[in-house]
């Protein structure tokens, strides 16, 4: 995704329809649990507020960033749980509050940054146009998360180009993050869009293919379902074993979501 504006509008849009979804809840509905184990409405929330703290602090403070990075390394497995946690407690309003200000300072920040610019993150650096494309990513996926434990269907959009590129770029991380060797091989990834165009990623003839529902593979790449609760098809024993331990996201390699007659 080379243009910042675009996938910044995406942003803003995605966020703004995950806004309206939490907006008028009750503090007792803040606090329902959500298919991420032991996180609430609002933990989902706060995750996204303190991420969006940590990008902006990576766009404007690069040693208040590696400062962060710091303490993600001393508690890798509990560095992202304690943020959640910390915002969850607030009161909804004030968390509400804390959202809100901080992706718009984040759109203000990732907007000005000269094109070709880089900054620090938890995996490698990031451009503008590649830290507005994580972001919405994130907010889709924890969005997906609210809107479950709600009971509502949010009909996929035309945003979720973003995440499915997104996904597909972070293809050689999801070996990487788990000591695996990356393939070699280049992948072909075609996608069937929301309304029915089509979306691919990679050579024509490449021998490793996925192919299947554009929204099934944005919810593989965000752990957001398992494997087999897919209509993906994979060809190639690489491109079978990507479809495992796929992860769009930087940091530790995530659990997943177990498959559907496996949960409680």
């Amino acid at each position: 995704m080379s243009d910042p504006v675009v996938v910044l509008d995406d942003l803003r849009d995605e966020s703004e329809e995950l806004d309206v979804l939490v907006a008028a809840l009750t503090e007792e509905q803040w606090g329902t649990p959500t298919p991420a184990p032991h996180w609430t409405i609002a933990h989902q929330i706060a995750h996204l507020a303190w991420t969006d703290r940590a990008a902006l602090l990576a766009a404007t403070d690069a040693a208040g960033f590696a400062a962060e990075t710091e303490k993600a390394l001393a508690a890798p497995d509990r560095f992202v749980d304690e943020g959640a946690e910390e915002g969850a407690e607030l009161p909804p309003a004030e968390l509400l509050a804390r959202w809100r200000t901080g992706r718009e300072r984040l759109q203000e920040a990732l907007r000005a940054v000269p094109p070709g610019g880089r900054f620090p993150w938890y995996g490698p650096p990031m451009s503008a146009p590649a830290m507005a494309t994580a972001r919405l990513m994130e907010t889709w996926a924890h969005g997906r998360d609210v809107a479950d434990a709600l009971g509502i269907v949010r009909p996929p959009t035309a945003r979720l180009r973003h995440v499915a590129w997104i996904g597909h770029r972070a293809r050689d991380y999801a070996f990487l993050v788990r000591g695996l060797p990356a393939p070699t091989e280049p992948f072909r990834v075609e996608l069937a869009a929301p309304d029915g165009s089509s979306w691919a990623y990679g050579p024509e003839d490449a021998a490793q293919r996925v192919t299947g529902p554009a929204l099934d593979f944005c919810l593989l790449v965000t752990q957001r379902v398992h494997r087999d609760d897919t209509a993906l098809v994979a060809t190639g024993e690489d491109a079978e074993q990507w479809l495992t331990i796929a992860q769009a996201f930087a940091g530790p390699a995530g659990s997943g979501r177990a498959p559907e007659g496996a949960r409680e």
